[in-house]
């Protein structure tokens, strides 16, 4: 069963998780030949508050999103597969 963690710093709006939980399983689905129900995928919003790089938090860089970013525009997203 393949679970996939995303945490994104900021916040991104339910379609935009929607959109990407069903990507992801389509990914899996395609690459692994896993079965939809099978794949578990997480999404955790971290505070820009509470996440830091280069020694300054993300909510003092200058660059920080003001409201939740777009698809593709968060540099900051990790994502682990496991």
């Amino acid at each position: 069963m393949p679970f996939v963690d995303i945490r994104l710093a900021g916040n991104a709006t339910r379609e935009q998780k929607a959109a990407i939980v069903a990507d992801v399983t389509q990914s899996l689905v395609e690459r692994l030949g896993k079965s939809p129900a099978a794949v578990q995928v997480v999404i955790s919003e971290v505070s820009t508050e509470n996440y830091g790089s280069g020694g300054v938090l993300i909510a003092d860089r200058a660059d920080a999103p003001v409201s939740g970013p777009a698809i593709g525009e968060d540099a900051n997203a990790a994502v682990t597969s496991r």
